[in-house]
């Protein structure tokens, strides 16, 4: 009777480990409904040229639906104004039909955190919703949805899925010594913690939100990932350590 009840609870051990790769599918399958139609590219638009729209990186909805969260460093310091060059978002369109761009501003910025916050007009976008400030436990599952490689693959949203690696210190490099004000300085002696990540972001990921496969619940922002040698070793050679800031910086940036 003993050894007939230890293999029928080995037989439903290995059912239920099967199950789980499955159940973790369907969880991130639908959490991508809600996902994707809050993502939108960053760039720059400028009628004359070719293409007119240049990327830079990716961006979501959050809020009123009209404000979009992207990386500080994504945001162009200098637009060039003779030639009509604007700041502006692309709204891939789910049916494969023409990608929307729309003129975007600069409503705020976090450069100690790489967090910006920037304003479109037109019809509010559906807004992602944020998970609390308190830290994403490690192991937890994650996906984040974005354009890595940019406009070379083309404006559709691809999504990489993985977990929480670690919360490790980080400071976010600055330009040079002029961009450096008080609290930067403060940053850089006293690095505030990221999330390390399994999951390999590329250019273009920047701005990226990091969310919680289960719940789709946005718990950060993807900033950056861990290159060996060059930049170009990134596409050809990728570490898989990725970073992402904490969710709770942004809200402080959007309770300013």
């Amino acid at each position: 009777m003993r050894h007939g009840f230890v293999r029928g609870a080995l037989a439903v051990g290995t059912a239920l480990a099967l199950l789980l790769p499955f159940r973790a599918d369907a969880q991130i399958a639908k959490s991508l409904l809600r996902i994707k139609p809050s993502v939108v590219a960053i760039g720059t638009f400028q009628r004359t040229r070719s293409p007119a729209f240049k990327f830079l990186a990716t961006g979501f909805a959050v809020g009123d639906g009209l404000t979009i969260v992207t990386n500080a460093h994504a945001v162009p310091a200098v637009l060039d104004a003779e030639a009509f060059e604007r700041l502006a978002v692309a709204i891939p369109s789910d049916g494969g039909g023409k990608t929307e761009i729309r003129s975007a501003r600069e409503r705020r910025v976090d450069k100690e955190h790489d967090l910006a916050l920037l304003e479109i007009g037109g019809k509010p976008l559906p807004a992602l919703v944020l998970a609390g400030d308190a830290p994403v436990a490690e192991g937890t599952e994650i996906g984040f949805t974005g354009f890595p490689i940019g406009s070379a693959l083309g404006l559709t949203p691809v999504t990489h899925r993985g977990m929480i690696s670690a919360l490790t210190p980080i400071s976010i490099p600055q330009g040079n010594a002029r961009r450096l004000d008080p609290r930067m300085v403060r940053s850089l002696s006293a690095p505030f913690k990221v999330y390390q990540l399994d999951a390999t972001a590329y250019p273009g990921n920047s701005g990226s939100p990091l969310y919680d496969a289960e719940s789709a619940r946005v718990v950060g922002v993807i900033n950056g990932v861990f290159v060996k040698g060059t930049k170009e070793n990134v596409i050809s050679e990728p570490s898989g350590i990725s970073y992402a800031i904490p969710v709770r910086y942004l809200r402080e940036l959007l309770g300013r």
